[in-house]
């Protein structure tokens, strides 16, 4: 791990100190999580498993013939479209 000379103006050094006070980090633990947040902004968004599903194509509806709420009644029309009766 190397150790790095950083140059901060008056209001930066002031920001930093703020930042130490309010937060109770370490100057080096406040710089590393900025550094952190910044290199968050900078990377692109990794796809949540929503995204992959809002690409697929699965049309205006799905193969159920009725509602999860009202299984006796698929049932029925399952048993129904297979005997013909």
């Amino acid at each position: 791990m190397g150790t790095r000379t950083v140059r901060l103006d008056e209001e930066t050094e002031h920001l930093l100190q703020h930042i130490v006070q309010a937060t109770g980090l370490s100057m080096s633990a406040a710089v590393k999580k900025g550094l952190w947040l910044l290199y968050q902004e900078l990377t692109p968004p990794s796809h949540t498993p929503y995204d992959i599903y809002k690409t697929l194509d699965l049309g205006p509806g799905g193969y159920a013939r009725a509602p999860s709420t009202d299984v006796q009644r698929g049932v029925r029309e399952a048993l129904y479209q297979k005997f013909r009766r």
